[in-house]
């Protein structure tokens, strides 16, 4: 099974749980074992587990990245948003859980989130759910 889901960010560095998207696609699929892979098609954007329980975590990585990969730092690129390259490449663009019992294997404070860092913007992801 394979689905394109569309997403609207609302910031320039903005990071959306999709997990429950993740979560419905498995279920729809109807496979109790296998893998969901999640694929970010665009170079400004990405992909990453971590804490969905705390929303401070995602404003320390967010404040985090901006420090590490500030928005004007001289960069050669003429679009001016190098800064979301390179946060892109960082992260990475794609993500695979495993899932047993038609349930992702995602542990007790773990979340699916969308990392724009070139936003707002309408956007596009992919989840893959293959058997295993």
């Amino acid at each position: 099974m394979f689905k394109k889901i569309p997403i609207i960010t609302k910031k320039r560095t903005e990071f959306v749980d999709i997990t429950n998207h993740v979560k419905a696609v498995v279920k729809e699929s109807g496979l109790q074992e296998g893998v969901a892979v999640v694929y970010i098609p665009h170079t400004t954007a990405a992909v990453t587990i971590n804490e969905h329980a705390d929303p401070s975590v995602v404003l320390d990585m967010t404040r985090f990245l901006n420090r590490l990969v500030p928005e004007k730092a001289g960069y050669e690129h003429i679009e001016g948003n190098s800064d979301a390259h390179i946060k892109a490449s960082l992260i990475g663009s794609s993500v695979q859980i495993p899932f047993v019992s038609g349930e992702l294997t995602l542990g007790i404070w773990q979340g699916i989130f969308f990392c724009e860092f070139d936003g707002p913007r309408r956007r596009n992801f992919f989840v893959s759910v293959l058997p295993g």
